[in-house]
């Protein structure tokens, strides 16, 4: 007589196996890795992350990096901070990696739709911001005026430079990047991206914003933006907390009442003002 048994149970803490297709150095320290994901793809919303494992080593969360229109690659950029991320930044195509998610609360692109897109980002943080970025490009006639404002800490440390390039050529789009340090050869701005925040050409009353970087440079820049006038509810932060689960079950990035990786990374302002220090109301 045969024995009927149940299908083996979702194990969402096991990670699924992929494959390194090619690695690219943007920085000294930051690498993006390009993966083929078990199964052929992986769709994803922009403002997502994974739980990226290096076996016998660990996992840590990395926001996904790459265009939502193109899932059969997984995009990830990582900077070396530890020892698991040095363990994935050395990774050479053909070598496996293990991959959970995609976790986390998304940006919500479409409550720009109608008006202007602006996004904020300081140093690696623009990597969470690529693939939103990415989303209002594909759709462009639905937004107003498309606004990306970046920071670095120096000119070597700007992320995705040619990208920059590319988007500072489009006609249908601003890019204003600043440095905190500049060069000799360096032609642009130098100073905090609030500067950049302040002289923005976009209708504050018509923007929802999008803000990713440092939480020092997030609580400043938010202010800014409520200084310009934007809507409270429609300023959008992702934060950064120690995850280790990705869906709420193990509590390391629990954040008052709320958990980063469940609950966020994305939040409204309203929701994680207390946690960059109260800005001021």
């Amino acid at each position: 007589m045969a024995i009927l048994v149940d299908p083996a149970p979702v194990r969402p803490m096991s990670p699924l196996w992929g494959t390194v297709a090619s690695v690219r150095r943007e920085l000294a320290d930051t690498i993006t890795l390009h993966v083929e994901p078990a199964g052929g793809e992986l769709a994803f919303a922009p403002g997502q992350f994974t739980m990226l494992y290096q076996f016998g080593i660990g996992e840590v969360p990395i926001s996904i990096s790459g265009d939502p229109a193109q899932p059969e690659q997984l995009v990830q950029t990582i900077r070396r901070a530890g020892a698991v991320t040095n363990a994935l930044c050395d990774l050479l195509p053909g070598d496996p990696i293990g991959v959970r998610g995609p976790f986390g609360n998304p940006w919500p692109v479409e409550a720009a739709e109608g008006g202007d897109a602006v996004f904020v980002g300081g140093g690696i943080g623009l990597a969470p911001l690529r693939p939103a970025i990415f989303a209002v490009l594909a759709n462009r006639a639905r937004y107003s005026d498309v606004v990306l404002l970046y920071g670095a800490r120096s000119p070597q440390e700007l992320l995705y430079a040619q990208q920059l390039r590319e988007w500072g050529a489009r006609f249908d789009m601003t890019v204003l990047v600043t440095v905190d340090r500049g060069e000799a050869n360096w032609t642009g701005s130098v100073g905090v991206v609030t500067k950049l925040v302040r002289r923005g050409p976009y209708d504050p009353e018509e923007t929802t914003a999008f803000v990713c970087g440092p939480e020092i440079m997030m609580r400043f820049a938010a202010a800014e933006l409520l200084k310009r006038g934007v809507v409270r509810s429609q300023i959008y932060l992702s934060m950064e907390r120690n995850m280790k689960c990705g869906f709420g079950s193990c509590g390391h990035c629990q954040t008052g009442r709320m958990f980063v990786c469940s609950d966020g990374p994305v939040f409204t302002l309203r929701d994680s003002a207390r946690y960059l220090r109260r800005l001021e109301r």
